[in-house]
């Protein structure tokens, strides 16, 4: 099976990569080698790789900057998704697309399901839910939603900065009342290969790890798997001065992909892995 992954330099599409690489033909393209807003270079790319699945991994992430530039959000999230599905329409290819909790307005108390209502609260949300609704311009696709995502060869997570602060004895800020269901990238492509061999019905799927947490929860099981003794600074969303308000509750439900045979790990298990291997 030949897989195209786009975005394959970042984050999620270094693991995506590292994940399909033992038993797929992966043709991998980074932003500098296809930038998915320019239309006809898409569709030459993947035409040229014909491939039977398209995974994008690309997507623009300043979620402030977006505020100030949305053209700049929408032109990669929005109209590069549309480009990307329009391509594998025409080749046949499965789409897998990967959207964020930030398509929610973060007012919730619950675990959000695949089935509430999008209510974005920043340019950047609305770009990517923008890019959801494209995604489903290819017959066969999944958008996978992901959260606070951490893990991989770049180590540039919020998680990453919090464990850089526990190991140097400093002062980590964390928030309080930020509520999370932490994606760790090597689980989410297990996740994404998982769904390409078992063909679940198309659609919109949460691909987070399992479990409800904070920041501090988070920062405070980092502090017992390093063995360590940490002081942090507790902080409140409202508190921080940002350009884009961020959803005080992220949670996703992940109760539809365990419901299609796919079953994520808790976020502690996963925490736990990369701690260890790092």
């Amino acid at each position: 099976m030949r897989v195209f992954v786009a975005g394959a330099a970042g984050q999620l599409g270094r693991a995506v990569v590292r994940r399909f690489s033992p038993t797929m033909d992966v043709v991998a393209t980074t932003r500098r080698e296809l930038d998915i807003r320019v239309e006809a270079d898409v569709m030459r790319a993947v035409r040229a790789a014909a491939p039977d699945v398209v995974v994008n991994c690309s997507a623009y992430n300043a979620v402030d900057q977006a505020e100030e530039d949305p053209a700049a959000a929408l032109e990669a999230n929005a109209f590069g998704v549309l480009s990307l599905a329009r391509a594998a329409r025409d080749t046949g290819a499965v789409f897998i697309h990967y959207g964020t909790d930030f398509v929610f307005d973060g007012r919730a108390s619950v675990p959000y399901t695949e089935t509430d209502t999008p209510a974005p609260a920043s340019n950047y949300g609305l770009s990517k839910l923008l890019g959801e609704w494209f995604a489903a311009d290819a017959p066969l696709h999944y958008i996978l939603r992901v959260e606070s995502l951490f893990g991989g060869e770049l180590a540039r997570s919020s998680v990453d900065r919090i464990l850089e602060g526990i190991r140097k004895d400093e002062i980590v800020r964390v928030f309080v009342d930020r509520t999370v269901t932490p994606s760790y990238v090597d689980d989410v492509a297990d996740a994404t290969l998982r769904i390409i061999e078992r063909r679940p019905e198309g659609g919109l799927y949460h691909c987070v790890n399992t479990g409800v947490t904070t920041w501090l929860g988070i920062a405070t099981e980092a502090a017992r798997l390093l063995g360590r003794k940490a002081s942090f600074e507790e902080v409140s969303v409202d508190s921080v001065q940002l350009r884009a308000r961020r959803p005080k509750y992220c949670a996703l439900s992940n109760d539809k992909l365990r419901g299609a045979g796919i079953e994520m790990p808790s976020w502690q298990a996963a925490l736990s892995r990369y701690v260890l291997r790092n």
